[in-house]
């Protein structure tokens, strides 16, 4: 039997979704915060169009809303998203009896081109690693921090989240905890091993200014190092090397991806230790090795 669906209650409905997106689906809390964004975006483009009411809206509304969005000049992949969040909150409606059909059900995605992320050359990596004085604790740190991120693939929220327990320096891995929690276990090359111990024996005390702090990496005021904190420092060094593509602190992650790949590793085992769900999802550092080669194929063959 379906419930009342007050309009009144519409932003309680809202929480209640977005507690359920934590509490029972466990995804992160910017994935949360950007269904939340985009289904705000939709409620009060309803409002607007004099549509309040929640149940009554059909197919047809929600298609206009997608066509509004588009015409503001967002790419398909955001818009897809946004119907992603509005998909999600009618079928959480429905599956609570507060709805008796779901009106975006029969609405297709917009198709969406796989963009290829930027992706350092060895040589550039090298040269970015290089840039922290590793003679001062903020540069051991920094170095510490680039060659783990480089090493392992890992987000930089994981990163920044990692713990002391999280890493094992003599077997050579590190515990990270993916989207909704998951944890992942990846192997850790010897040159990262080599820095993050002499952090953990030279820098790492004094940043921690003698209080406890169960974090690996920690900013000078013994605090846990940030994922803002991560950007700008990678920019700053990237600056210092010279390298002028777009780049963010995610750009280690895609090169670590298609470097493995390109030097034979399997795309199984990449994908584990990038912890993603669906291989799909990896596959578009094949891509990247592709069009790298096609480029090389180009540059180099006499009748290309």
């Amino acid at each position: 039997m379906k419930k009342h669906l007050s309009q009144k209650s519409v932003d309680a409905y809202l929480d209640n979704f977005l507690n359920y997106l934590m509490v029972e689906k466990g995804l992160s809390k910017n994935t949360i915060e950007s269904y939340s964004r985009d289904l705000q975006k939709f409620i009060n483009y309803l409002e607007k169009n004099n549509h309040a009411d929640v149940s009554r809206v059909t197919n047809l509304e929600i298609m206009s809303f997608l066509v509004e969005v588009k015409s503001q000049g967002l790419s398909s992949k955001s818009t897809g998203r946004n119907l992603s969040a509005v998909r999600m909150f009618f079928k959480f409606l429905v599956q609570e009896g507060y709805l008796d059909a779901d009106p975006s059900i029969n609405i297709e995605s917009p198709k969406i081109r796989p963009s290829l992320p930027s992706v350092l050359s060895i040589v550039e990596v090298d040269s970015l690693l290089s840039q922290p004085d590793v003679k001062t604790m903020r540069g051991l740190r920094d170095r510490a921090m680039l060659e783990l991120l480089y090493a392992t693939g890992v987000r930089v929220s994981e990163l920044v989240n990692l713990k002391l327990t999280s890493i094992n320096l003599d077997v050579g891995y590190i515990i990270a905890f993916g989207k909704g929690s998951k944890e992942r276990i990846i192997p850790l090359g010897d040159t990262a091993k080599r820095y993050v111990k002499e952090y953990l024996v030279t820098a790492r005390p004094k940043h921690a200014k003698g209080m406890t702090s169960s974090f690996l990496f920690l900013n000078p005021s013994g605090k846990k190092f940030s994922r803002e904190g991560s950007w700008k420092m990678l920019k700053r060094y990237a600056l210092k090397a010279g390298i002028n593509k777009k780049l963010s602190p995610h750009t280690l992650r895609h090169s670590f991806a298609t470097h493995l790949l390109e030097r034979g590793a399997d795309l199984r085992s990449v994908q584990i230790m990038l912890g993603h769900v669906d291989i799909a999802t990896t596959q578009i550092y094949t891509h990247i090795t592709q069009e790298r080669l096609k480029k090389i194929h180009k540059q180099y063959h006499p009748r290309a």
